[in-house]
């Protein structure tokens, strides 16, 4: 493998692992965890991804955000494809998910790694 480390994160997934009332607002809640990413090493790629009512959030710095047409998960297992040929990991607690983007060689961790309680 070559190239940067690959983070793919599953906003949906991951703001809804915390009952904070994101729920309320999903596109702030997504924002806020946008956020908490790009304080992250800079040795890796990180892109968010988003779907539904938290579409049109914008990138920052260190933090690509994806806004999904149709399914987080398809654009997802798109990307980890895509990257198969580097590191990728992708975050989520989503097991059908895991299943397909471990085919193209991803790691998967749980939304705890960037989303502590």
């Amino acid at each position: 493998m070559s190239g940067r480390p690959v983070l793919i994160v599953d906003a949906a997934n991951v703001v809804g692992s915390v009952p904070d009332g994101w729920w309320r607002d999903r596109k702030g809640a997504a924002e806020r965890l946008r956020d908490r990413l790009g304080g992250r090493h800079d040795d890796e790629e990180v892109i968010l991804v988003v779907e539904g009512a938290a579409r049109g959030v914008e990138s920052v710095p260190g933090v690509r955000v994806e806004s999904a047409a149709g399914s987080g998960d398809d654009l997802i297992v798109e990307l980890a494809a895509a990257h198969a040929d580097r590191h990728c990991t992708v975050v989520t607690a989503d097991r059908a998910l895991r299943e397909r983007v471990r085919a193209y060689g991803a790691e998967c961790v749980g939304p705890r790694t960037v989303r502590p309680v």
